[in-house]
């Protein structure tokens, strides 16, 4: 039988945590260094993540630093992040940067809370795709004859309360992420 709880569990996890990954590149008017995370460098004759070439560290809650390791990419470093559209504007300091996080109007901040609903729809669609493939697996296995209806039934239950609780987890996540956004 191709129905496995703990495959069911883990995928939805992964929906979780996918979520979570993309929360934390959004900004909330502190400082972050899962804020550069998206953030590629042209560097080497290609594009590198921001963490292959630097460091990222928070010096304070409204202040990022980060020390580019090659003083021949630390231009390209400074223009990665002032065209990554986050609104960063570096200061140059020989190989380090330190970047300023600027307030959050109120505008912006409505607008960050709908990309955060635009994300946790986008995890719950993920996980309501997993409940379906379970479903899609239990219906086969009664129809080949692997379990009874009464089994599936009760399977099919499970599978439910299991999506049930991780869209709660998503909702959960999104209330907590708008707060943080929204506050002052």
């Amino acid at each position: 039988m191709s129905y496995s709880k703990q495959d069911i569990e883990r995928r939805m996890e992964g929906a979780l945590a996918s979520l979570a990954s993309e929360f934390a590149g959004l900004r909330t008017g502190r400082a972050s260094v899962n804020l550069l995370d998206s953030i590629q460098v042209p560097a080497y004759g290609g594009m590198s993540p921001l963490s292959q070439v630097a460091s990222v560290t928070v010096s304070d809650t409204r202040m990022l630093s980060v020390n580019v390791w090659d003083k021949a990419v630390v231009g390209a470093v400074d223009r990665a992040i002032r065209e990554s559209g986050l609104g960063l504007n570096p200061v140059m300091d020989g190989q380090n940067l330190r970047i300023p996080i600027p307030p959050l109007n109120e505008e912006r901040r409505v607008e960050l809370t709908k990309i955060a609903g635009k994300y946790a729809e986008a995890a719950r669609v993920a996980v309501r795709n997993v409940r379906r493939d379970g479903m899609d697996a239990l219906k086969k296995a009664e129809k080949d004859g692997e379990i009874s209806e009464d089994r599936h039934r009760a399977l099919s239950d499970e599978v439910q309360k299991l999506t049930d609780a991780f869209v709660k987890r998503v909702d959960e996540a999104l209330k907590s992420k708008e707060a943080e956004i929204m506050q002052v």
